[in-house]
């Protein structure tokens, strides 16, 4: 008989607790900042930043952080002008930077001009993209500062890798590409 009236009196609880529920709308929080967010949005308007806003510019004559202004516009006379930069990388590491130049350009390069710079990549090879270049052609006069400003701005179908190296990694690639051309032009 105990059994049966703790039973009923559990029953009676669960009962009332079920029917007092509101299902359009959410009960009780136990952490309310859990589903209120506390950030402010990007664009959102604020009374405690200058002109209201989080997304602000960022000072002027500044650099951002680890960027490195590059002194040569993308024209004719820009490329004209690098053709002449030597390499800025220490020669005593040149064995080290051929190396991770080498990486670089089977990531990032070798997929259009090929292993070797012969200009025969897995896309040029099933025609997916046409006229690379080998760098032995003779009419390609390349310097490491014309490569440079290459990987730097692109140049026709190639675009930009500015984004994805840095400045130490252009310079590898750019002297690995040296290194390339010199081995196809023996």
């Amino acid at each position: 008989m105990k059994n049966i009236l703790k039973i009923g009196i559990v029953f009676t609880a669960v009962l009332a607790m079920v029917s007092c529920a509101d299902k359009d709308s959410p009960n009780y929080q136990y952490m309310p900042n859990m589903y209120f967010p506390v950030g402010y949005e990007t664009y959102q308007q604020v009374d405690f930043l200058p002109n209201g806003s989080e997304a602000m510019q960022p000072a002027e004559n500044t650099i951002s952080r680890g960027w490195l202004p590059y002194e040569f516009a993308n024209d004719l006379a820009g490329k004209d002008m690098a053709r002449l930069q030597p390499s800025p990388l220490d020669s005593v590491n040149a064995e080290a930077n051929l190396s991770k130049g080498k990486e670089l350009y089977d990531i990032y390069c070798a997929i259009c001009h090929g292993a070797n710079g012969a200009g025969q990549g897995t896309l040029v090879k099933r025609e997916k993209i046409l006229g690379v270049p080998s760098y032995a052609d003779v009419a390609r006069n390349i310097t490491v500062g014309s490569t440079y400003h290459t990987i730097y701005y692109g140049l026709n179908s190639m675009g930009s890798y500015a984004g994805q190296l840095n400045f130490e990694e252009r310079w590898q690639v750019a002297e690995y590409v040296m290194k390339l051309k010199q081995d196809l032009t023996k």
